[in-house]
């Protein structure tokens, strides 16, 4: 769950960079800051760590960060170092993220089956979902061997289950109720 904090500073960033026309570009560089941060165990505990002062891990990430980001992020992560905001930072990215989708008319997805799915076929289901709910559909597939075979697809609250477990399922039921 995002919280309101993380949506807060999400927006806020996502204003400016709709201002500056850069809304994909600082999406990739805070998703590549907070991969870094997240990957790099002593980066990660030293800017969340309540021990080091604010004013330590400014000279930090100024030193780290100067030339690798745009003013714009670098500003930005000095901001949450400042109010004591680091660890929002993952939830910040993927509020970032679902605001950015939403500009795009984008809804991401995923596709669960028992066999991993061809690109082909993937694209082909995304095509056929794109249509029917008129906006981008980007899909991510997970193999689940005890759908059986099939396909589970859930988009945002939607759930299209075209699994063969689940008509299993309800054959059995049917067939409990007529035997009860």
């Amino acid at each position: 769950m995002i919280s309101q904090v993380a949506n807060r500073y999400a927006e806020a960033l996502f204003q400016l960079a709709e201002e500056e026309n850069q809304l994909s570009e600082i999406y990739s560089e805070i998703e590549d800051l907070n991969k870094l941060i997240l990957d790099n165990k002593n980066l990660y505990d030293v800017l969340r760590s309540p021990f080091i002062g604010k004013d330590e891990k400014l000279d930090i990430a100024d030193k780290l960060f100067t030339d690798k980001l745009s003013r714009d992020v670098r500003n930005f992560l000095m901001v949450l170092i400042e109010n004591k905001r680091t660890t929002e930072l993952d939830s910040i990215v993927k509020s970032y993220k679902l605001m950015l989708d939403t500009k795009n008319n984008v809804a991401e997805g995923k596709v669960i089956t028992a066999i991993a799915l061809s690109p082909d076929k993937l694209a082909e289901l995304e095509s056929k979902l794109s249509a029917k709910y008129n906006k981008t559909i980007k899909l991510t597939n997970e193999i689940d061997e005890s759908i059986l075979g099939g396909a589970l697809v859930k988009i945002g609250n939607e759930e299209i289950d075209g699994s063969i477990k689940t008509r299993l399922d309800g054959i059995k039921d049917t067939l409990s109720q007529v035997i009860s």
